[in-house]
């Protein structure tokens, strides 16, 4: 981050959030994250200043003790692709920034999926969090089984089938009725083709922003690192609440804390093109820049849209709580 904004910074003058930007030809749509970006170099105290003041250099980030990024990801249960990914997106950040480049061509060169594969299900948060909702799903359907034949499941914005692998092999031999969802018809040509082998999967286009009002009724919701892009969390989560059945339950896997190698690589997917909305401008985000719910505000909106968080996984002494990764099981009550 510093590297990339060190052009625009100067260590005699306070310079604004505006001005920085134009020095940078920042992309209009990708300020938000400039702005994130400079409040994580003041919270290292890099920068001094605050959003609304401009900023300041004050010194270099110190080096790391262990620069080779391939070994730290290696050491988080990450697979080189991933770390390569990373690394990409640090070398060609400004790139980034200015639109000059798209993150997508670097999440899936080609159009191949081991890199995005390797960001949401081959490394360890992801294979306890996919593990964790599969059996979620499939102990949900095995108590609603006995009301509803078949269970039917909607999943949002499932992208790259990651969670779904998990799921779809513990619901084997439950009577399911599955929806596979997303924006794209890029990732449904591929689901179809993973999930072939399962016949009662369907597959849709449904963006959560615009279509959830136009849905039939479900038993069950998977959201997998996906309701964060909602424009407003509130809104969203009361509407998945209006399309469960009574005793439906919603499964949602989400980040709780943006680290720094988010903020400089998978965040640029979650900037607005230049015709939307920006997610979060009038729900609990609204003035703070940020995409990702704690933990504790995504328990207080559950609760307020009427879904009781019944079990939120892993548990602050697991191991890999400290990835700030959560699942959420919340149901909704019978009235």
């Amino acid at each position: 981050m510093l590297a990339a904004l060190q052009p625009a910074l100067s260590d005699t003058e306070v310079r604004g959030v505006d001005d920085i930007a134009a020095r940078l030809r920042f992309a209009p749509r990708h300020r938000w994250l400039l702005r994130q970006w400079l409040q994580a170099l003041a919270a290292s105290g890099c920068v001094e200043g605050e959003v609304d003041r401009g900023y300041r250099y004050v010194r270099p980030v110190p080096a790391p003790t262990r620069p080779n990024l391939v070994d730290v990801c290696a050491d988080l249960g990450y697979s080189r692709p991933l770390a390569t990914f990373l690394q990409a997106c640090g070398d060609r950040l400004t790139e980034l920034a200015q639109d000059r480049i798209r993150v997508q061509e670097l999440l899936f060169p080609n159009g191949d999926m081991a890199t995005a594969e390797a960001a949401y299900r081959d490394n360890l948060s992801s294979r306890y969090l996919n593990l964790a909702a599969g059996r979620a799903v499939a102990d949900l359907v095995d108590g609603l089984r006995g009301d509803r034949s078949p269970v039917r499941v909607l999943e949002l914005g499932a992208g790259i089938g990651g969670t779904t692998d998990d799921v779809t092999a513990a619901l084997a031999g439950l009577p399911v009725e599955y929806h596979f969802t997303d924006v794209s018809t890029f990732f449904l040509d591929a689901a179809k083709r993973r999930f072939a082998d399962y016949p009662w999967m369907r597959y849709g286009i449904v963006d959560m922003n615009a279509d959830l009002g136009n849905q039939p009724r479900y038993d069950i919701v998977i959201a997998a690192n996906v309701l964060h892009n909602a424009y407003d969390i509130a809104v969203t989560l009361g509407q998945l609440h209006a399309l469960l059945n009574p005793g439906g339950a919603v499964v949602i896997i989400e980040t709780c804390h943006a680290h720094c190698a988010q903020l400089t690589s998978v965040h640029f997917l979650m900037s607005p093109r230049e015709d939307q909305p920006h997610a979060g401008l009038t729900d609990v985000r609204a003035g703070t820049d940020r995409i990702f719910l704690t933990e504790s505000e995504w328990r207080d909106q559950l609760r307020a849209a009427g879904l009781t968080p019944e079990l939120v996984l892993p548990a602050g002494d697991h191991p890999v709580a400290g990835l700030d990764q959560r699942v959420f099981i919340a149901v909704r009550g019978q009235g």
